[in-house]
């Protein structure tokens, strides 16, 4: 958890869930096991257990003691919505996040069917709340596109997609009912290649259906050399109700 955050489209993270199991191709270099496994027996550490799945109840009013809004992304470190996270643990984050309206909470999740089952009947009401934003992960066309349907058939008022790591060209996409989009290619020694036409595809389809485009990272291993401009420029798009109140 931290009140501040390098990823990019963010502020802050929350983490009042730890660790999670590789489900998709875009799961394979995943940074946050990669970091948890580091200090896996270091007694103490938030991460002595590595990245296997913990709940973490005492991080769940963290959101209320800051005062400033902010954009906080959930769950950095995990997925809220893996099958072993118990309901009543789920109602208890969005609980807070309820109460907590002066921020913009981001969920990001792979396990699609189960946030739309949940959106869809005892998290109905955090649906329509445009401070708390849904999002799933795209990677390919196998896994990741048919997230895409979850979440549109999820009662939501802010949907967004997650194309990171993108691994291939994921040809026409139906971007009927998102509000936001961003595109990112994978970063560290292991880091899978992203071509320049499968990101300008993305970037075409958003700019035709007047969706908003936020281009992460070209990734690499030399992430920072690499940068983040498309075609000479930053792409920093956000929904219109980006802004926290």
């Amino acid at each position: 958890m931290s009140d501040k955050s390098a990823i990019e489209w963010t502020d802050a993270t929350w983490n009042p869930v730890r660790g999670c199991m590789k489900v998709s191709p875009g799961c394979k270099n995943c940074y946050a096991a990669t970091f948890a496994e580091r200090f896996r027996g270091v007694p103490g550490h938030p991460y002595e257990q590595g990245f296997d799945l913990r709940l973490v109840p005492e991080k769940l009013d963290a959101p209320l003691r800051w005062s400033i809004g902010r954009n906080i992304f959930v769950n950095s470190m995990s997925d809220l919505f893996q099958v072993e996270v118990p309901s009543d643990y789920v109602m208890k984050v969005a609980d807070v996040m309820r109460r907590a309206d002066w921020h913009v909470f981001q969920i990001l999740t792979k396990r699609s069917e189960r946030m739309r089952d949940m959106l869809s009947g005892e998290l109905r009401e955090l649906g329509s709340m445009p401070h708390i934003w849904w999002g799933v992960s795209v990677e390919d066309q196998k896994y990741g596109v048919p997230r895409i349907d979850h979440l549109r058939d999820a009662p939501a008022a802010v949907r967004f997609l997650s194309i990171e790591p993108l691994l291939e060209h994921l040809g026409e996409i139906d971007l009927s009912g998102i509000s936001w989009v961003i595109v990112g290619g994978e970063s560290g020694p292991r880091a899978r290649p992203m071509k320049r036409e499968w990101v300008t595809s993305i970037l075409e389809q958003c700019e035709a259906a007047g969706v908003p485009f936020f281009f992460k990272q070209w990734g690499g291993v030399r992430k920072k050399k690499a940068g983040r401009e498309l075609n000479g420029r930053t792409y920093d798009h956000m929904p219109f109700v980006a802004a926290a109140v």
